[in-house]
């Protein structure tokens, strides 16, 4: 079923607004994010503001029909270049704490970037974008 073009508008704001505010807050807040970059990882504090830059880029980037598809798949990368942090974050917190409802939170955390790289797919860069916004 297709959706309907004000949907899929509502939904890349709020996607903008989402890694927008997400990226923002590794500038102003960099120490939860420096946190979870994986230990084999060098210069945390670099990869941090380079994925919050990306993040605030791609945001603005889904607004913006010109460079919407590029930015979808910039986040997509993103989203597959990170996935590293939140397997580290979850097994972090597993060996310090156990299964507490924290820990069951971030491994449930683990699929749902699925989710979300679907959602960015759809809203950004799927062909059926592109034939709704040429109506």
């Amino acid at each position: 079923m297709p959706v309907k073009p004000s949907h899929r508008g509502l939904s890349r704001w709020v996607i903008a607004l989402l890694f927008s505010f997400a990226g923002i807050m590794h500038f102003v807040s960099p120490g939860p994010y420096v946190g979870i970059v994986p230990p084999f990882l060098p210069f945390p504090f670099v990869l941090v503001w380079v994925s919050g830059a990306a993040e605030i880029l791609g945001g603005i980037g889904v607004l913006v029909p010109q460079v919407r598809r590029a930015a979808g798949w910039g986040l997509i990368a993103l989203l597959i270049a990170v996935f590293p942090a939140n397997i580290y974050m979850f097994w972090r917190q597993l060996h310090e704490h156990g299964w507490v409802s924290f820990t069951v939170i971030l491994l449930v955390r683990l699929p749902l970037q699925i989710l979300l790289i679907a959602w960015v797919f759809r809203s950004a860069i799927s062909d059926e974008t592109a034939v709704i916004e040429k109506k």
